[in-house]
């Protein structure tokens, strides 16, 4: 039997956005670079092996704080854990900036509300 995620999709079911992810790999290499349709899918494929192995440690981590759900802390400490500590500062500032635009979205869409 597969190892089942919380929505009930198997790990090789799970994926990202091929469109997306395309976006991405070529906005960080420089504009004459080509990159294979096979060398795309295993990018994504190692994505989603990153996200799964981060997912992971981040819920031993939140279950070792006996915490039902995972905090951002819990994030920071997996990537130490794993080895990827030099990488937190830069994800807490992309987190730190998620917070802002999410209260800035939420913020105008209470004034729009207001104004109807």
């Amino acid at each position: 039997m597969e190892p089942m995620d919380i929505v009930g999709k198997t790990k090789e079911d799970a994926s990202l956005p091929k469109a997306t992810m395309t976006k991405i790999i070529k906005e960080m290499l420089p504009p004459d670079v080509r990159v294979a349709r096979d060398a795309q899918d295993l990018l994504i494929e190692c994505c989603v092996e990153f996200i799964n192995l981060v997912s992971s440690e981040s819920n031993e981590v939140c279950n070792r704080e006996e915490r039902k759900t995972i905090a951002p802390e819990h994030v920071l400490k997996a990537l130490q854990d794993l080895g990827f500590g030099e990488y937190n500062e830069e994800v807490f500032a992309a987190y730190e900036q998620h917070k802002l635009e999410t209260m800035a979205r939420h913020s105008e869409n209470w004034e729009m509300e207001q104004r109807s």
